[in-house]
């Protein structure tokens, strides 16, 4: 396949755009060559400028469950256009989008909607903080929360010391009440609690990253916890920006069976526009303003174009309880198809699974965490990168991000995928 047209695209977006674009991992700076620039998108396929057709394993990181340009979210969008596309004041849409997500969802009484996962996030932080009267918090070293300060923390110089900044603009301030523990690990998070006794305002966790890869949660993990924090007075906030109305109705809460005290949502929820939430009981919920002290707000907070392609897709995912099953079947399929043609062409290798995530890291070892992740051969993630796009298959460009499968697949391109692969990995 040539990318003629994406090259001069790139090369006239650098000179306006810094790196070219408008989100790091799109630069190819991973893989190396040029990024794809898109023209259009269907169902499981995307289209770029070129005029090349590619099967999509990323779907805009997440939110395309049920396919690109899904009928009824377009629909809901553009009825919506026609009557305005921005007020800053309360519509009937916010309301109904907001009872079935809690009604979908357990253990929540109240959402409130935000523009990113970011902002949720974020959001979450500042409203435990103010409802603990704690200042630190806890993250997990691998996992992605968005760039707010707090979180672009790296590992200090010891288990229980705390993290430095790693992006400068990130004050030594902020870093110092964050907390950085090791995922999979309730020892590690333990010790933290230990050594900072009735400081921690709450501990934030992907319940399965998908920023280091994909990596579940080992048995017990979000068991343990849960169980740390109500012990110690910590909420637990779940960052469900990926995983939420996407492993499950009521996503990883809903799926594992262990509750969460706050909520983060992204992704599905807004059928693929820019929109995040996050969720609580009603006494914690309660301390935002107006009815509490905390303070969080925004213009665009609950747009009706937003509202109206997460209404659209949560109506859709609620009607039809079985796509998760689908979607959990399709992703087997890959998986067993993936390992069936590496081990034939003598690949080291470890897939992940969990619902509809998957992973290839290129070691034989378990990957349980970021160290773990960290062990993979990149250079043959890169070879394995650009060999499957010129096969018109397109995955993240990044050896540390997990892929995301679409309904909209059918097991045609699932296996038109694992052929590729096999011809791919012929080459290694």
């Amino acid at each position: 396949m040539l990318y003629k047209r994406s090259s001069q695209l790139f090369a006239e977006a650098e000179k306006v755009i810094p790196g070219g674009v408008n989100s790091p991992v799109r630069a190819f700076k991973a893989v190396g060559g040029t990024p794809i620039f898109v023209k259009s998108a269907k169902g499981a396929y995307l289209y770029d400028e070129d005029g090349n057709k590619l099967i999509d394993y990323i779907n805009s990181w997440g939110p395309m469950i049920l396919g690109h340009a899904y009928e009824p979210v377009v629909e809901a969008v553009v009825e919506r256009a026609k009557l305005g596309t921005s007020f800053g004041m309360p519509t009937e849409l916010e309301t109904q989008i907001a009872a079935l997500a809690v009604k979908m969802v357990p253990n929540i009484d109240k959402i409130r909607f935000v523009n990113s996962g970011t902002e949720a996030c974020m959001s979450a932080i500042r409203l435990a903080r103010g409802y603990t009267k704690r200042d630190k918090i806890i993250k997990f070293a691998g996992c992605y929360h968005g760039h707010s300060d707090s979180f672009l923390i790296q590992a200090g110089s010891g288990a229980i010391t705390f993290g430095s900044p790693n992006s400068p603009g990130v004050t030594a301030g902020t870093a110092k009440d964050t907390l950085l523990a090791r995922y999979n690990d309730l020892s590690n998070v333990a010790e933290l609690i230990t050594a900072n006794p009735n400081e921690i305002a709450a501990i934030i966790v992907e319940p399965v990253a998908g920023n280091m890869g994909c990596i579940p949660p080992k048995e017990g993990f979000l068991e343990g916890l849960r169980q740390l924090c109500t012990d110690n007075g910590i909420l637990l906030i779940f960052d469900e920006v990926m995983t939420g109305f996407r492993l499950a109705s009521g996503g990883v809460q809903e799926l594992v069976g262990v509750t969460s005290d706050i909520v983060c949502f992204g992704k599905v929820i807004g059928g693929g526009l820019p929109v995040g939430a996050f969720a609580a009981r009603a006494e914690i919920m309660n301390y935002l303003a107006p009815l509490g002290p905390v303070y969080q707000a925004g213009t665009l907070s609950g747009n009706p174009l937003a509202m109206a392609a997460g209404l659209a897709m949560l109506q859709a995912l609620d009607a039809d309880r079985d796509v998760f099953n689908r979607l959990k079947d399709k992703t087997a399929y890959l998986a067993a198809g993936i390992d069936r043609v590496l081990r034939n062409n003598n690949v080291v290798f470890t897939i992940n699974t969990i619902g509809s995530m998957i992973s290839v890291h290129f070691d034989e070892n378990a990957v349980v965490d970021f160290q773990t992740a960290a062990k993979g051969d990149n250079e043959t993630f890169k070879k394995f990168f650009h060999g499957l796009l010129q096969e018109g298959i397109y995955i993240a460009p990044s050896a540390y991000e997990t892929w995301f499968i679409t309904d909209a697949l059918t097991y045609e391109d699932l296996d038109f995928t694992i052929q590729a692969i096999d011809k791919v990995s012929k080459t290694f």
